[in-house]
């Protein structure tokens, strides 16, 4: 796995812009509010409410269609 949900959230966007489309389409549309800049994806799915293995996959796939 390339992405780890320890990751902060504006880690991976910076260095893997393909996977904005994968937050935006789970739900978590806030990539530019504050949270982001300090919260992990997993604090950040939890606080969304949203299944975090399956977010895990998500962005994984997009980083790996693209190499």
């Amino acid at each position: 796995m390339t992405i780890t949900k320890d990751m902060s959230i504006m880690e991976v966007v910076q260095k893997y812009p393909d996977t904005v489309e994968v937050f935006m389409n789970s739900g978590m549309g806030c990539l530019g509010c504050a949270a982001a800049h300090f919260e992990n994806i997993e604090q950040g799915a939890l606080a969304h409410g949203i299944d975090v293995d399956a977010l895990m996959q998500g962005l994984n796939e997009a980083v790996e269609a693209k190499a």
